[in-house]
């Protein structure tokens, strides 16, 4: 059925072809050829055959128009047009019956594709294959064979298609301004379609595939065809009369006369068809015979003799490049798809003829009669072999059943999968060639899972160039990886670097970051970065400290990803570990101090873990730790110092106070090192055990003094022997530790003494600073040499008091950081009493000098943060509250105030609130008043009902007793009170208590004769009022306290202050409004004056007013808190 389908096709009976194969689909059998070809549009653009009779005009219809049979227009079969791309899209639509509708768009569309026609004519004229082009005479090809130093000139096609691989040569290898150049001068050529080269003609493989085959080929005295064409070149000759004669016409050729040549063309291919069927029946008797000469188990040798199948003498021999085990043949057969040629490849290698199942192989031929091959290797595998069937069917047969079979190893993958490597660099070559084909295809998600193959091609392949591209797809295999991808292709880019070696990573993998540096993705810089860490190990020294070194820094400035910057610290931090150039020291150092600086909290953190503890390791060894990296950080901190008399950059000295805090591990790693007794420490014995609490907890592995040491056994010996030199021997001899004692702290002492005592943040960091240091380097230490330094700093005794000007030194931050930071290191209860001790002689000798209490206040502060000091600091409270001196006991009730909104209410209600009653009833009135505060602050934070009836009928008694009525120190001190604590207050007590007694002590202060402390009360009444007006005010207080206090507190402001007079004026009136519209509008909860007391006007005078006086910043602070 097949051959009559074949044969029908070949005659051009098409119609009677389709309804053979529609009958068969009908059927239910269906034959690919008559599929194949009824499915191809090429087949319906112009159609080959005999030339129809009918002159000019018919060859016109039947080459433009060629319908089904090549019909005429007017024969009143549905016309073929070559825009229409297969018979089933045929427009039955633009057919109907609309009368001249129809004409009219019929004449148009074939109008249409007449234009449409004549530029494929046009095109394919511009295209034709070696059949279309302008042959040399036959009498001049024998002559250039006759005579080989006589080149022959290159045809047409010959310079399309090497100009078509030269261009791709050039793209391939990143030629790229030459190829474009080299296109523009062959701009008449499209070169990004092979089938501009010409029609029907396979692509050859590119330049590179060309130049390694040459070596396998022998070059014949006469030129050789395709065994597939196996005629003689004066055969061809005859067979193409036409051809010879055909001329060659200008860019513009009359219609009629196109159609005509190419009539003439057609007709000539199908001679070439035909003589094409034939050679194919001979072809397939030769593999016939070559299958029935294998069944008998001949010899390989034998098969491809000379004697035997003289046809097969000019079969050429072409050895795959991947492995000298194989050879393949190639034979071509036709199946007549629109004169397309189909190549079919017999191969002769270790499997022979993969298209059959029946796979004899070479290997039982013995390799002396193989070794005419260039190629071949001696097989190592075993001679294989197959059972014969015990049948008399005819190799034909067998050949004819086994086609079948459908197998293809025409495609680039069927070509691979018909080849079996068979070692190890046969595979590596089809990895690399197939991997680059196989990765776009796999799912983002799992293309990790193509790591292991890519990197063990990548390491095996021989060619440079493909390594490069296996290595450019590893970096490039996900679009953004996350961090366990990053993970998976670090370990692989490590593996890989194990294998390769230095020189190679340096060659192949570095070129990878770098060309990612900058990428859009901080994912793939992120990968960028972290490769430059782990590959540091494996790479060259020199690389190691200039290109990577570089790379790391370029990314650490401009890089705007935080997480991108975090990874070039860690990876900076391993690269510290391996450099060993001396001179790379101040980079490091100066990549240190813009690391420290860094905004992102992420890359400081990466700093403190990674890169300091590995730049410290490194400052070490060169002997700079003592001598340059902690004297230089001291430095820039007292520069900080000194500049900052007016304003001190609270961000930098943390960096610097940060960075010195976290190298005291190495510092004191060293000093054990270069320790008297290091030399005596062996492991031997029993190992003593340290203490979990001897170190502070390291931030990083890196910082664990055990690690840096070497192990924690080496360190509890070297301990054991450091707090014995200490403690029975001395520091003598001793030149690190010695340089920590009389250099390192008095420098930081005198630091400390230059520090403002009242910024908080500055305290808070030395503090630490000292508490780790005297951790690391223990207890014996710190007793020994830490405390006596800051004892005869602080001169604690009695004959040091200066009653005019106080001791000085108590005043600065000296004192809180030696409270905070080092008294407090241990806690055992000598320890404890020792800092009691400290504290209560602080706050007599500054009580007893008159001095300012803020170094004793900084203390409290510190301390109070940690719940475990709450019982320490209570106990050196009630030693100034029965202490005989007034001064001490003024300075007791002052610090209460501070301690009572860190400590519990049980606390208060059991230690506080006693200890400030008895002093409320102090025979000093001073000490009296200086409790108001404190009493002020548990109204403001306590919640237990009892508690706050006790502080608030002591508040009552301060303000009615008679005793009390003309104490203008007391009235100012409760009116600040009240302002202060007044808002945060219990909304009962403000009520009830607060604008009451406000409202009382204005109508006082207007009956006051002094203007100066009538102006003084004003002022701090005019804050109260200015704080408590952002409170809810109810109705009735409003009319009955608030406002008139207001209007009494005006009279005042009227002859004392005019200012103050216009903004009281303003609240007053806004007051009496939200009074009259309160029928209207009712009260929506606690709300601020800005939405219930003053409009918009009036709000912004009054915050102009405010911005004008000097009032007093803390209460001021207050008026915008509300009640939490």
């Amino acid at each position: 059925m097949d051959a009559i389908a074949a044969q029908l096709l070949r005659d051009q009976f098409l119609l009677t072809a389709l309804e053979l194969h529609t009958e068969l689909l009908e059927g239910g059998r269906e034959l690919p050829r008559l599929r194949d070809f009824f499915s191809n549009p090429g087949n319906f653009e112009r159609q080959s055959g005999t030339p129809p009779a009918g002159g000019p005009l018919g060859g016109l219809g039947g080459s433009v128009f060629g319908g089904a049979g090549g019909r005429e227009p007017g024969s009143g079969q549905l016309n073929r047009a070559g825009s229409i791309s297969t018979l089933d899209s045929l427009d039955f639509a633009r057919y109907s019956d609309d009368g001249n509708r129809e004409t009219d768009e019929r004449v148009a569309v074939l109008e249409f594709e007449l234009r449409k026609a004549k530029e494929t004519i046009q095109a394919l004229r511009a295209n034709l294959t070696q059949a279309a082009e302008n042959e040399v005479p036959l009498q001049e090809r024998k002559n250039y064979k006759s005579s080989p130093e006589i080149q022959e000139p290159i045809r047409p096609l010959e310079k399309r298609a090497l100009n078509f691989l030269v261009n791709e040569f050039l793209l391939k290898n990143s030629y790229k301004l030459t190829s474009i150049t080299f296109s523009d001068e062959n701009h008449d050529q499209d070169f990004e379609l092979w089938d501009d080269v010409g029609l029907n003609i396979p692509k050859p493989p590119d330049l590179l595939q060309l130049y390694r085959d040459f070596g396998n080929h022998h070059v014949a005295a006469r030129d050789m065809v395709d065994v597939s064409v196996g005629i003689e070149d004066d055969e061809l000759e005859a067979a193409t009369p036409i051809l010879g004669t055909v001329p060659v016409f200008e860019t513009t050729p009359q219609s009629i006369e196109q159609c005509l040549i190419v009539q003439k063309l057609e007709d000539q291919i199908s001679v070439l068809n035909s003589e094409k069927w034939s050679l194919m029946e001979q072809i397939q008797r030769l593999e016939s015979e070559i299958d029935f000469l294998k069944n008998e188990n001949f010899a390989v040798s034998t098969v491809y003799g000379v004697a035997p199948h003289p046809s097969l003498k000019q079969v050429p021999l072409t050895v795959s490049e991947d492995n000298g085990r194989y050879l393949d043949i190639r034979s071509s057969e036709n199946d007549n798809k629109h004169g397309n040629n189909e190549e079919t490849k017999l191969s002769l290698s270790a499997e022979v003829d993969s298209r059959t199942s029946k796979d004899d192989t070479l290997n039982s031929v013995p390799c002396k009669e193989t070794e005419k091959l260039s190629s071949c290797a001696p097989s190592t595998k075993a001679a294989v072999h197959f059972d014969k069937p015990n049948r008399k069917l005819s190799p034909a047969f067998h050949q004819a059943l086994l086609s079948f079979c459908r197998m293809s190893a025409d495609s680039r993958l069927g070509s691979e999968v018909s080849r079996i490597a068979d070692s190890e660099k046969s595979v590596m070559l089809m990895l690399g060639r197939c991997l680059p084909h196989i990765v776009p295809n796999v799912l983002l998600a799992k293309r990790e899972e193509l790591i292991p193959l890519i990197l063990c091609t990548a390491c095996l392949h021989p060619e440079p160039k493909e390594r490069d591209q296996l290595l450019h797809i590893l970096f490039n295999l996900i679009k953004r990886p996350d961090d366990e991808q990053r993970q998976m292709i670090l370990t692989g880019c490590v593996a890989f670097a194990r294998h390769v070696g230095p020189t190679r990573v340096e060659a192949e993998l570095l070129p990878q970051c770098w060309e990612q540096i900058n990428h859009k993705y901080p994912e793939r810089r992120l990968l960028v970065a972290e490769s430059c860490g782990a590959l540091a190990p494996y790479l060259p020294k020199e690389i190691r400290s200039s290109l990577v070194l570089s790379m790391l820094q370029q990314m650490l400035m401009e890089d705007k990803a935080d997480l991108v910057r975090e990874a070039v610290i860690k990876s900076l931090g391993i690269i510290m570990g391996y450099i060993d150039d001396p001179d790379k020291y101040q980079q490091g150092f100066e990549l240190l101090l813009s690391a420290l600086g860094d905004p992102s909290e992420r890359v400081v953190s990466a700093t403190h873990q990674v890169f300091l503890p590995a730049y410290a390791a490194w400052t070490t060894e060169l002997g700079n730790l003592q001598f340059h990296l902690i004297p230089t950080l001291l430095n820039k901190i007292e520069k900080l110092l000194r500049e900052g008399e007016h304003g001190l950059d609270e961000h930098k000295l943390h960096m610097y106070l940060s960075a010195l805090q976290s190298l005291i591990p190495s510092l004191f790693a060293l000093v054990l090192q270069n320790a008297p007794f290091t030399s005596k420490a062996k492991l031997q014995g029993e190992i003593p055990q340290i203490e979990v609490t001897r170190f502070p907890r390291p931030v990083s592995p890196l910082q664990d003094v055990a690690i840096i040491i070497g192990s924690r056994e080496q360190l509890a010996v070297l301990l054991q022997l450091y707090d014995y030199q200490l403690e029975h021997e001395g520091t003598t001899g001793w030149e690190t530790l010695l340089w920590v004692v009389n250099q390192l702290l008095p420098q930081l002492i005198e630091i400390v003494g230059k520090i403002n005592v009242a910024s908080t943040a500055c305290v808070h960091e030395f503090s630490r600073f000292f508490w780790r240091l005297c951790r690391t380097f223990g207890k014996i230490f710190t007793n020994t040499k830490v405390k006596p330094q800051f004892q005869e700093i602080l001169r604690l005794s009695e004959e040091n008091i200066d009653s005019t000007a106080g001791n000085g030194v108590l005043t600065k931050a000296t004192v809180p950081i030696y409270a905070t930071g080092v008294l407090t290191c241990y806690i055992q209860e000598e320890d404890r009493k020792l800092l009691v001790g400290f504290l209560e002689d602080v706050m007599t000798m500054l009580s007893l000098s008159h001095a300012a209490l803020d170094s004793l206040k900084a203390s409290f502060v510190e301390l109070g943060a940690n719940p475990a000091y709450h019982e320490l600091l209570l106990t050196v409270l009630w030693y100034g509250v029965v202490h005989t001196s007034a001064l001490v006991r003024c300075t007791a009730a002052r610090m209460f105030e501070l301690l009572v909104k860190g400590v519990h209410e049980t606390l208060v209600a059991q230690r506080v609130v006693p200890a400030l009653i008895t002093l409320s009833s102090d025979p000093e009135i001073s000490v009296r008043i200086a409790t108001i505060p404190a009493f002020g602050t548990i109204m403001e934070t306590v919640t237990q009902r009892e508690l706050l009836e006790r502080v608030k009928m002591q508040l009552a008694s301060f303000l009615e007793d008679p005793q009390y009525q003309d104490q203008h120190s007391l009235h100012t001190e409760i009116i600040k009170t009240f302002g202060r604590v007044g808002p945060n207050a219990e909304p009962r007590f403000r009520d009830e208590f607060v604008i009451p007694h406000l409202h009382k002590l204005a109508l006082v202060n207007n009956q006051q004769s002094v203007d100066s402390k009538r102006l003084d009360i004003a002022t701090h009444l005019f804050e109260a009022y200015s704080a408590l007006s952002c409170c809810f005010i109810s109705e009735d207080l409003m009319v009955n306290h608030f406002l008139p206090g207001l209007k009494c507190l005006r009279i005042d402001m009227e002859h004392l202050s005019p200012e103050h007079e216009v903004i009281l004026s303003s609240m007053i009136k806004e007051c009496e409004q939200k009074v009259e519209n309160k029928t209207v509008q009712e009260p929506q909860g606690s709300m601020s004056i800005a939405a219930s007391l003053v409009s918009e006007d009036t709000k912004t005078k009054f915050l102009n007013k405010m911005g004008q006086l000097t009032t007093s910043g803390a209460m001021l602070a207050n008026v915008f808190q509300r009640k939490k």
